[in-house]
């Protein structure tokens, strides 16, 4: 189906694999166009309640985008490059479904930039993380200025863009750009594992989770405003219904598949 992309549905889980392993699964423009299409088609798939992003091989999760695609590029390419980007990675960051990268080598670039995109960070032990742009005389243009400083903080998302450094799974996983680091042989077992716990709350309320924290980052709405009015929402929906019940009648809730948000 893609040329760049494997995919495969398992228990209700989306995987996404970057398939360009000779190449360190660099972003081509693309991949970037497939990544989008896989995204959007699994919103529309009932059975896809969990997406895991990843990329071939043992090295790198996407060592970057592929320069030579835009090495010879004009202001107004730059520029469209950069809008495509932050389309497809705010689908990811908007998506309705829990999306978990799972890094599994270097993230650097437009793959730093990806994963930040995604929900949660899952890392490999060897899993590496930076913004090298400032090297090739360019910066972040998929959102990774911003993305950057909202998970690590002002100071040193400055730090780690200016000077272009490289930081470890550790390291990372300090500052809280990923959430876990496993062994590279556990990475996909993990995401699975805290899917599994997500896959058995509510999907309604999983959504109207990830869109009221994402509110929180846009300048034109008011996060609180909107974790009011998607609270009073949840009132009126069978999910509601089912977790309360369930909760008064000590079972364990039986939710639906989302529907819509």
């Amino acid at each position: 189906m893609y040329n760049n992309l494997l995919t495969r549905i398992s228990e209700g889980v989306l995987t996404i694999t970057i398939n360009r392993e000779s190449k360190l699964n660099a972003l081509t423009i693309e991949t970037i166009r497939e990544i989008y299409d896989a995204i959007k088609t699994a919103e529309a798939n009932d059975e896809v309640a969990g997406i895991i992003i990843t990329g071939a091989g043992t090295k790198a999760f996407v060592a970057g985008a592929d320069i030579s695609e835009f090495a010879n590029f004009n202001v107004e390419q730059g520029t469209e490059m950069a809008q495509n980007g932050h389309r497809v990675f705010n689908a990811i960051e908007n998506s309705s479904k829990p999306v978990i990268a799972a890094v599994n080598g270097f993230a650097l670039g437009g793959g730093c930039e990806l994963a930040m995109a995604c929900h949660l960070r899952v890392a490999a032990e060897n899993a590496k993380f930076g913004q090298p742009e400032v090297n090739l005389g360019i910066i972040p243009g998929y959102a990774g200025t911003q993305r950057l400083a909202q998970l690590v903080g002002k100071g040193k998302a400055l730090e780690l863009l200016m000077t272009a450094e490289v930081i470890g799974a550790a390291e990372a996983k300090e500052l809280g750009l990923v959430n876990h680091v496993v062994p590279a042989d556990q990475l996909l077992a993990k995401c699975h594992e805290i899917l599994d716990k997500i896959k058995s709350k509510s999907p309604m309320a999983i959504a109207k989770v990830i869109d009221c924290v994402n509110t929180q980052y846009q300048k034109d709405k008011p996060g609180f405003d909107r974790e009011v009015e998607l609270f009073g929402q949840c009132f009126a929906t069978d999910d509601f219904k089912e977790g309360t019940n369930a909760f008064i009648e000590k079972r364990k809730p039986s939710f639906g598949k989302l529907l819509s948000v």
